[in-house]
C-alpha cells in the first residue's frame, strides 16, 4: 500500500474539504436537518473519497486504508473518548462558587496545568461541567467556553506525552518522557498572555450582566465547594496508565515478533490491530463500565448527562478520519520537499496543518523531517538526531494550534457539544476561526519573536 501514497491525485482531498464545509455551513442554514442527517453526510462524503479511490488502486486498498485508519487512529481515538466522557460525567461538583472573572480565571489555569497529567480530553470532561454550571447564572458566557478551548483542551497539554497524543508518539520514538518539560516558558507566556485577554473580555461581559439585573444563585456567602463521584478519579488514573502503556508496550520484546513488528489481531491485508493497542481498549472500557457501576444516578442527572455530545463526535469522527487520508498520504509524500529548515518554518507549518488534519501524523511527518536534516547536535530518535529548537517547534506546533478549529484537537467539538447541549450558543465554524485567528494568532507571532526566530 505505501507506493499508492507516492501518485495519489490531488482532488481525492475533495471529500475532506466538503465534509469541513458540511461542519461549518450546515449549521447555520439548516441546523434541524443538519442534527438529522450527520451520517447521511457522512457515509455520502466517505463514499466520494472511497469508491474512487477503489477504481484507481483496486477494493483491496481501499479496505486496506480505510480499515487501518478506522482499527489504528479512529478505534483508540473514540474509546479514549468514550472512557473519559463516561467517567468523568461521573463527577459532579457544587457549592457556592459562582462564576465571576476571578473564579474563572482560576478554573482555567487549574483546568490547564491538569492537562499535561491527565491529558487534554481528560482535563476537559473533568472541568467543562463545573465551569458552566458554575456560570449557569450569565448570559454572555460563549467566550468562556472558547478560552477553555484555547487553553484546556489544547495549550495544557504540551508538558507531558501524556498530555497530547502528537507528545506520546515522539516518546514511542525515542523522546525522553520529561524533554517536553522545557516547553514550560512557552505555555506559561502563552497562559499568562491568554488568562490576561480572558479576564479583561470576561470582565466586561459580567459588568453588562450585573448592570441588566443578573445575579448568582448563591443561597448563603461563601466558598463551600462540594464534588460528588470523587471515587472516578480512580478510573482516569487507570485511563491514563492504559495510555502510557499503549506507548510503552511495543517497545517490548514481549509484544514484538522476529521482524520487529507489534505483535496483534490480524485484520485484512496488513492491518493488525496491536496487542498494545487491545490492552489499552480494554482497560478503558472496564474503566467506564465500573465508573457507571459504582456511581449514583443522581450525578449524571445533576451533570444533565446525556450521550449527544459523544454521538455527534463519533459520527463526524468517521467521517473526518477516513476522508483526510488522502491529506496525510500527500503530506507523508511532500513534507520534506517543502524547504522547510527553520525553526520559526516548523512551527507555523506543522501548526497550521494541525488545526485542520490529525495533529500526530502531522507531527510525526515532520519530526521524520527534521530527523533527516542530517544535523549532528540535538535529541536523538529513532528517526534521526532532531535539534532542540526544531523538536520545540514541531511539538508547540502541533499541541497550541489544535486550539485553530473545532477539528483542530478531539476534546474541542466535544466541549462545544456539551456547551450546545447546556444551552451556550458557541460560535459556528467559521465563527469560532474569527475568534481563534484574532486571539490565538497574535499570540503564536509573538512565540515565533521570542522563541522561533
Amino acid at each position: 500500500m505505501e507506493e499508492l501514497i507516492t501518485v495519489v491525485p490531488w482532488w481525492l482531498c475533495i471529500p475532506f474539504a466538503g465534509l469541513l464545509l458540511c461542519i461549518a455551513i450546515l449549521p447555520l442554514v439548516r441546523a434541524a436537518w443538519w442534527e438529522e442527517h450527520q451520517p447521511h453526510a457522512v457515509i455520502v462524503w466517505s463514499l466520494l473519497f472511497v469508491i474512487p479511490f477503489a477504481v484507481l488502486y483496486g477494493a483491496g486498498a481501499a479496505a486496506e486504508t480505510v480499515l487501518e485508519c478506522m482499527v489504528n487512529d479512529y478505534l483508540t481515538f473514540i474509546v479514549l473518548l468514550f472512557g473519559l466522557f463516561c467517567v468523568c460525567g461521573n463527577i459532579t461538583m457544587s457549592g457556592d462558587l459562582a462564576g465571576s472573572p476571578r473564579i474563572n480565571v482560576g478554573l482555567l489555569a487549574l483546568g490547564t496545568l491538569l492537562s499535561s497529567w491527565i491529558g487534554t480530553t481528560g482535563a476537559s470532561m473533568l472541568m467543562i461541567r463545573p465551569v458552566i454550571k458554575m456560570n449557569a447564572w450569565r448570559k454572555r458566557r460563549r467566550h468562556i467556553i472558547i478560552f477553555f478551548i484555547f487553553m484546556v483542551s489544547n495549550l495544557g497539554g504540551c508538558l507531558t506525552p501524556i498530555g497530547d497524543p502528537p507528545l506520546l508518539m515522539g516518546f514511542m520514538r525515542g523522546v525522553p518522557f520529561f524533554w517536553s518539560l522545557k516547553l514550560l516558558p512557552m505555555m506559561a507566556l502563552n497562559m499568562a498572555v491568554l488568562l490576561f485577554v480572558f479576564y479583561k473580555i470576561d470582565m466586561r461581559a459580567y459588568r453588562l450582566d450585573i448592570a441588566t439585573g443578573m445575579k448568582p444563585d448563591i443561597s448563603k456567602p461563601g466558598t463551600e465547594v462540594k464534588i460528588r463521584g470523587l471515587h472516578n478519579l480512580l478510573f482516569i488514573a487507570v485511563i491514563v496508565a492504559a495510555v502510557i502503556l499503549s506507548g510503552t508496550l511495543p517497545g517490548m520484546p514481549a509484544f514484538q515478533d522476529a521482524a520487529g513488528n507489534v505483535k496483534g489481531i490480524h485484520i485484512f491485508g496488513e492491518v493488525t490491530l496491536g496487542y498494545p493497542a487491545l490492552i489499552e481498549i480494554v482497560m478503558i472500557l472496564i474503566s467506564a463500565f465500573l465508573s457507571f457501576k459504582t456511581t449514583d444516578g443522581s450525578i449524571r442527572r445533576e451533570n444533565h448527562f446525556t450521550w449527544g455530545a459523544i454521538r455527534e463526535v463519533a459520527i463526524l469522527f468517521v467521517g473526518i478520519f477516513i476522508t483526510m487520508q488522502p491529506a496525510l498520504m500527500l503530506l507523508k509524500t511532500y513534507g520534506g520537499e517543502l524547504g522547510i529548515t527553520k525553526p520559526f518554518q516548523m512551527f507555523w507549518t506543522t501548526g497550521m496543518l494541525s488545526s485542520f488534519l490529525d495533529n500526530t501524523p502531522t507531527y510525526l511527518v515532520f519530526l521524520t523531517t527534521a530527523g533527516a536534516l542530517g544535523l549532528g547536535e540535538g535529541i536523538a530518535t529513532a528517526l534521526g538526531t532532531v535539534p532542540v529548537k526544531m523538536l520545540e517547534a514541531i511539538s508547540v506546533g502541533a499541541v497550541f494550534m489544535g486550539a485553530n478549529t473545532y477539528i483542530g484537537n478531539a476534546p474541542n467539538f466535544m466541549v462545544k457539544s456539551i456547551a450546545d447541549e447546556n444551552g451556550i450558543r458557541m460560535p459556528s465554524f467559521f465563527g469560532y476561526l474569527m475568534w481563534s485567528f484574532g486571539i490565538l494568532i497574535p499570540v503564536f507571532l509573538l512565540d515565533t519573536l521570542v522563541f522561533f526566530r
